[in-house]
């Protein structure tokens, strides 16, 4: 008994030690793969190590010398079972694990595939033994697959980027591994694991989209616009060819939202996106930049007329959108302004190139929209000239340099002033008196215009009481409103604000409309009630240029028309003045309105405006704009 005893405790001293040694072995491989190989095969190798290491402990665990009960054989059916159950575990990693795992031999040819595999391929595996791997790889992928393949079948490990065409046909693409089969000293197949990420590649694709595409119409944005941009200007270096850079805007298409909504809008740039692309070559590109704006650049222009051939790209341009856009029931014509600037090899920077485009895009709206305007360099010194314009401006209303002249209004029956009308001008430090023709579009462009018109307001109604304090008998002094102060929903408020605080009488101040700035008729009735109830008279400036229907005109509460003077000038040499001048004083007189002409130099031109009835007059004739000193003198003399 202790001899079977003795010989039992060294089979089993030998068996555990070969146990040790293969969990040993395992666990160093483990770790190995952990290093050098991707996470399905480390979970094959920690899967065998950990069964490995119960089989072990069993052992361990086993009875033995002073542990084995006598006539008990832990020999070799012990070990066998060990094996099976192990290669139970390893069957089940391989059957159920998540990567899709075939087994190829030495020609690419398939031997086994787990079931992630048949699903990645959509083939049963008795389908695919002994065809070539190749037959089911993308046809961009098959040069790289081979090569990295034979470089595995010489015993190196490779990691890299593959696809697999499913039998559906759809493209799957996978993350790979493959590792070499050895058998001895020689490598007699290959182990491929493969990771499926073709979901993974769609989020990539999806917010790489988001990143340089535009939502709404699918088109490039700024971003990629940019980034093809400065390709172009690389690539013209070796062409020598030139490039041209377009910048468009929808003209009012701020009118198009607000009056249909912003769905319409919407529908409009895609219609308006469509026919552009008709423009385009396929070396061309197209972006939406922002909102209602496009940019797109042309490739491959033939040195020497430039010039020409951008014309040719604007009006086709142009031309795509004479054609009127159906917006559901509606139909609608737009137009757009553009901003054209050509790139030459030894040109400057993508910031620069689309800088000059976007300021001949400003100069384009600047005269009048529905037009074209090519970069020059006059262009630049323009902007830097309005940049100048702007911070001067301002320290001019900081620093109190602006100041008011007075032009009076003569009543033409009884030649008495009826009235001052206040004029700002800029007391430069540098320049001297400057014009409001040479700020005051500048002005309303940068919306400076109003912080200057509500210092005009302020400064004429302190003035008109300081006169009367200091014993003149002043007229009312009248006051032009930009359009954006008359869009002010507080306006009423302001001008009655400013009355308390100076103390001025109603009743002395006129605010005059421009009647362009009545475009929204509703709008502007209330505002004109409201400021009348305030007991200002209100007249409306420069008539006759504007778009305001009579019908419109006989509901708002105003107490003056004036005639523009672009009529007055012409009225003894054009017929057609003449004619209108005498209508709108005819009008005005029949609503019981009193009526006053701008800009009368010459005495036919009183004359004139006399026998028809006109009530007043403004102009050089009875007297230019006055400063504060002279005007007081001419107080003296005439009231």
């Amino acid at each position: 008994m202790s001899r079977t005893n003795e010989a039992g405790n060294a089979i089993y001293r030998h068996q555990y030690g070969r146990y040790f040694i293969v969990v040993l072995g395992f666990a160093g491989m483990s770790f190995l793969a952990s290093v050098f190989l991707p996470p399905p095969i480390v979970w094959l190798f920690s899967g065998v190590t950990l069964f490995s290491a119960l089989g072990f402990w069993r052992m361990s665990a086993a009875p033995a010398a002073g542990h084995l009960s006598a006539g008990q054989t832990p020999g070799p059916l012990q070990a066998v079972q060990e094996a099976q159950e192990q290669l139970e575990v390893l069957g089940a990693l391989y059957a159920h694990n998540p990567s899709g795992i075939a087994i190829l031999d030495g020609q690419g040819c398939v031997v086994r595939l787990n079931p992630s595999a048949e699903q990645m391929l959509g083939y049963r595996e008795d389908e695919l033994k002994g065809r070539s791997i190749a037959e089911f790889l993308a046809s961009d992928r098959i040069k790289t697959a081979a090569t990295l393949f034979a470089e595995v079948l010489k015993g190196t490990p490779r990691s890299f980027k593959s696809a697999v065409i499913h039998k559906e046909g759809y493209r799957v693409d996978l993350d790979t591994t493959a590792v070499p089969i050895k058998s001895g000293a020689g490598v007699k197949g290959i182990l491929v694991i493969s990771t499926d990420m073709t979901a993974a590649r769609r989020s990539e694709e999806q917010i790489r989209h988001m990143a340089y595409y535009d939502d709404m119409t699918g088109l490039p944005n700024r971003r990629l616009f940019v980034q093809q941009l400065e390709s172009a200007m690389a690539a013209i270096t070796i062409s020598h060819n030139r490039l041209a850079v377009f910048f468009i805007d929808i003209d009012r298409f701020k009118m198009v939202n607000d009056g249909f909504g912003h769905d319409y809008g919407d529908m409009l740039l895609l219609q308006v996106a469509e026919r552009f692309t008709r423009c385009l070559s396929e070396n061309d590109f197209m972006a939406r930049t922002e909102g209602d704006e496009f940019a797109l650049f042309f490739n491959g222009l033939a040195p020497g007329n430039e010039i020409e051939q951008v014309s040719v790209i604007a009006d086709s341009l142009t031309g795509v959108l004479e054609e009127p856009f159906m917006l559901e029931q509606y139909q609608v014509n737009i137009t757009a302004s553009i901003g054209i600037t050509l790139v030459s090899e030894d040109e400057r920077s993508v910031e620069e190139v689309m800088k000059c485009a976007d300021m001949a895009l400003t100069r384009a709206k600047e005269k009048g929209r529905n037009n074209y305007q090519l970069f020059n360099s006059q262009m630049k010194s323009a902007s830097l000239e309005k940049l100048t314009m702007e911070q001067e401006l301002r320290r001019a209303i900081a620093k109190d340099e602006l100041v008011l002249y007075y032009q009076p209004q003569m009543d033409i029956a009884s030649q008495r002033i009826v009235g001052f009308e206040a004029l700002v001008r800029w007391a430069h430090p540098e320049r001297g008196i400057v014009s409001p023709g040479h700020f005051i579009p500048f002005a309303e462009e940068s919306g400076l215009i109003v912080p200057i018109g509500e210092w005009v307001l302020k400064e004429a109604c302190r003035q008109n009481k300081h006169w009367q304090e200091q014993g003149y008998s002043p007229p009312p002094v009248s006051v032009n409103l930009s359009t954006r102060q008359f869009l002010q929903h507080n306006l009423t408020g302001k001008v009655a604000e400013v009355l308390e605080l100076t103390g001025l009488d109603a009743a002395q101040l006129e605010l005059e409309i421009t009647e362009s700035s009545t475009m929204d008729v509703e709008y502007s009735i209330d505002q004109l009630h409201e400021l009348k109830n305030l007991g200002v008279t209100i007249s409306i400036d420069d008539f006759g240029t504007g778009y305001s229907s009579l019908s419109y005109l006989k509901k708002f509460p105003i107490d003056k028309l004036k005639i523009d003077q672009s009529f007055v000038r012409d009225i003894m040499t054009d017929p057609n003045d003449a004619a209108i001048v005498a209508s709108i004083i005819a009008m005005t007189r029949h609503m019981k309105l009193k009526v006053i002409a701008e800009g009368v130099e010459t005495e036919e031109q009183l004359q004139f405006l006399y026998h028809n009835r006109c009530d007043e007059i403004q102009g050089y004739y009875f007297s230019p704009p006055l400063s504060v000193e002279a005007a007081e003198l001419l107080m003296k003399e005439r009231m």
